[in-house]
């Protein structure tokens, strides 16, 4: 590190630290389950676990990845998503409906995806750590042509006139069945 004749410092190196972490303090007297390295539901994290996917390769997830062992309680939105950054707000939208259709009675519209994620470079980075890992792991690779699928064997099953592969959406014994 050196100061140049501007008063400007020069460095090798320059690590920013904007971490986020959601205060849950105030639910300290309910049963919250949180995974111990990202903090969110642990049948969220592995849908957005950074080391393996970005904005634009998680799977739409509602209800059944956000709910808590407390009956009937759920964390939405950027919270849930604990320190993980890549929260769109899309998403959150898509989190509440399903919540409020489980809250309502009505599981099957709350298991159903309606969540289309935009295909926006800063998602859909092909070079990205995440693309990498879709691209060798899931289903056949990614998708190639539709937004409203989450991997190959997804687009082909729906290009055919199926809802989908199976792979990232919920099944009937409430497991969560993840491609990628």
């Amino acid at each position: 590190m050196a100061v140049s004749d501007g008063g400007v410092i020069e460095v090798d190196e320059l690590i920013i630290a904007t971490g986020f972490c959601p205060d849950l303090s105030f639910l300290r007297e309910l049963r919250v389950a949180l995974g111990p390295a990202l903090e969110c539901p642990p049948a969220l994290a592995p849908l957005i676990d950074p080391n393996l996917h970005s904005c634009g390769t998680v799977h739409p997830h509602g209800a059944a990845e956000l709910a808590h062992p407390e009956p009937g309680f759920y964390i939405a939105g950027m919270t849930s998503y604990g320190r993980v950054p890549t929260f769109l707000l899309a998403t959150g939208h898509e989190q509440v409906r399903s919540i409020v259709t489980a809250i309502a009675g009505d599981p099957e519209a709350a298991a159903r995806t309606e969540l289309v994620l935009p295909e926006i470079s800063v998602c859909s980075n092909p070079g990205s750590r995440a693309a990498k890992a879709v691209t060798t792991t899931c289903c056949g690779g990614p998708a190639r042509t539709r937004a409203d699928a989450c991997c190959a064997e997804d687009e082909a099953a729906k290009d055919g006139g199926a809802s989908g592969c199976g792979c990232g959406t919920l099944v009937k014994s409430a497991k969560v069945a993840v491609c990628c």
